[in-house]
């Protein structure tokens, strides 16, 4: 099904008002600030900054975005969109115009001389994404930035950081303008999102901790003839080198490559004439090379904070890690970093206990550690160019790749599916007879909607149409036909949620959902969550289950977990109205 074609629940006697929007016409969970004090300052308008900024405007809590840099970003950059973000991204409704300017990759190859040692597709992903998108990092910030701006808000460029102090709840920032005005505001919370250089994070005074990679590397958007897929990417490895190339569309490429010795880092941008000398050295396949755009040189740093909350100042993006691009996870990774961080702080600044914002860490902190490690290997593995590594890598690797089970992990770890915080503590995990777990990714199925936040309309959706990242949802699964049966034992459960709800200011929005009763291809609801029924999975705003069980048997007892982290008000097993 094409991805502009998505079906969406409206209630009747709603159908005039935009999905997304109140009745005042505003997005949902959007706030009119105008003269309201700011909350947060992030400090950084990139994409990790700007996705911070949209899921804290869903969340109604005052920020301002500010920016050094004049202009946005220009130029590629960092192109590649992994599914899982896409996902997210399709639940903040900002997905198709992505689609539309990006270029989708259904393959990647790794070539050692003229042998494929490694073929990777990701057709069988179980998501409505199955690719890798590729599209310019200018195009990532465009799309954002019209999000935010129908929530009334805009990054303010030229506007920098010079320093800032804690003093108990409040951080105050001295803020200079590009007219040269100072400027001092005081706000509960910074986010620091600017970049490897970042001013927040040499503030703080926190160690980049790592390595820079002595090998220099050549990167350049180039359009390229030849008669090889445009919709795969391609990974040449030879004793001259590496080389890597990725399709932007319209015969445009990335290449990535490790310089040849003696051309250093820094100094003059690689010339078309040295990337076609590249090419034709390292690449086993007539290609021919024309229309350089941006092009630079670089070293490769591979380093990460110890930590990514310093009291009221929290780091994310490159900003808290920088590494290898091998993969495609670094824009990604921070993206996904701004979501998981978003809603905690909301909900704290709305008087959810403390420790939630360190569970921020407790689940990124080892996210971003093993991608620190898998692009290192991969980056070395890919340069490597004599003894048992090489061996290892061109004749064992191969066959390891070959494996259903290896393939299928390697897919779902690029494409990020398999990111989750099982290990984390906000999990609350009770054993059923199948589906996604607490900590998991919450995966997309077709339903029918028995009642919900917005009527007791009986509807086809998806759950990804339900989802409101503004907010929790609380899907609870009952056997078709079994709702006038079923609801009146459920109320005491519904009744202690929607109470909870009024506490954390509306939220949680609860469905009861079944399965699909007619037949449609797609994602079906037991094949996510199991057979049994009924059964509860409360999903959180950035699109992660935290929790699941039977209403009757594990209700009450989820209920209390949800006060402990999530609620205002509580202290010692005590919830203060």
């Amino acid at each position: 099904m094409p991805e502009s074609s998505r079906e969406s629940f409206v209630p009747q006697g709603s159908a005039e008002r935009p999905r997304g929007a109140s009745a005042d016409g505003m997005p949902t969970g959007s706030v009119r600030t105008d003269g309201k004090r700011p909350k947060v300052l992030i400090v950084g308008a990139g994409p990790t900054g700007l996705a911070a900024a949209l899921c804290l405007a869903r969340w109604r809590l005052p920020f301002r975005l500010i920016d050094k840099s004049i202009e946005p970003v220009k130029g590629s950059r960092a192109i590649g969109l992994q599914a899982r973000t896409l996902e997210l991204f399709e639940q903040h409704r900002i997905v198709d115009a992505l689609l539309a300017a990006g270029h989708r990759g259904h393959a990647g190859n790794v070539m050692a001389g003229t042998r494929r040692i490694i073929r990777l597709d990701f057709d069988p992903l179980d998501s409505r994404y199955p690719f890798l998108l590729f599209a310019e990092q200018s195009v990532t910030e465009r799309v954002l930035t019209e999000a935010l701006a129908a929530f009334g808000h805009t990054p303010e460029r030229g506007v920098e950081l010079v320093d800032f102090d804690t003093h108990g709840e409040t951080v105050t920032a001295n803020l200079r303008h590009l007219d040269g005005r100072g400027e001092r505001l005081e706000v509960a919370w910074i986010i620091g999102t600017d970049g490897a250089h970042s001013t927040v994070r040499h503030r703080l005074g926190i160690a980049f901790e790592g390595e820079t990679l002595e090998q220099s590397f050549v990167l350049a958007d180039l359009h390229v003839e030849w008669d090889l897929p445009e919709d795969e990417f391609h990974i040449f490895l030879s004793p001259e080198g590496l080389s890597a190339i990725f399709p932007l569309g319209g015969g445009r490429y990335r290449l990535i490559a490790d310089a040849p010795d003696g051309a250093a880092s820094g100094g003059e941008p690689p010339t078309l004439d040295e990337c076609q000398a590249i090419m034709a050295a390292r690449v086993r396949h007539p290609a021919k090379l024309s229309s350089l755009g941006w092009s630079s040189r670089f070293r490769i740093n591979s380093r990460m904070v110890s930590a990514l909350r310093s009291g009221r100042v929290l780091l994310a993006g490159d900003a808290a890690h920088v590494h290898s691009p091998a993969g495609a996870q670094g824009m990604n990774t921070g993206i996904q970093e701004a979501m998981n961080l978003a809603w905690k702080l909301a909900l704290v600044q709305r008087g959810a206990p403390g420790k939630l914002l360190d569970s921020y860490h407790a689940e990124r902190h080892p996210i971003e550690r093993d991608v620190l490690r898998q692009t290192a290997f991969v980056t070395h593995m890919g340069t490597v160019d004599r003894g048992w590594l090489l061996t290892l890598r061109d004749r064992l690797v191969p066959l390891l790749t070959a494996l259903g089970p290896m393939r299928n992990a390697a897919r779902r770890g690029i494409s990020e599916l398999s990111v989750h915080y099982r290990r984390g503590p906000l999990c609350f995990e009770r054993l059923l007879d199948g589906g996604a777990q607490a900590g998991d990714r919450a995966p997309d199925a077709y339903v029918e909607v028995l009642d919900g936040p917005l009527g007791k309309v009986p509807s086809h959706a998806r759950l990804f149409d339900l989802h409101d990242p503004g907010s929790f949802s609380l899907f609870v699964l009952l056997e078709p036909g079994t709702y006038s049966m079923e609801g009146k034992a459920l109320l005491p459960f519904l009744d202690s949620f929607r109470s909870l709800s009024e506490k954390m200011g509306g939220a949680i929005r609860i469905w009861l959902v079944a399965d699909a009763l007619r037949p449609i291809g797609g994602p079906q609801l037991s094949d996510g969550y199991g057979q049994t029924r009924p059964v509860f999975f409360l999903w959180r705003p950035d699109g992660y289950i935290a929790a699941r069980g039977r209403p009757a048997a594990d209700g009450a007892e989820c209920l209390v977990f949800c006060t402990k982290w999530f609620s205002p008000g509580y202290v010692a097993g005590l919830v203060r109205a």
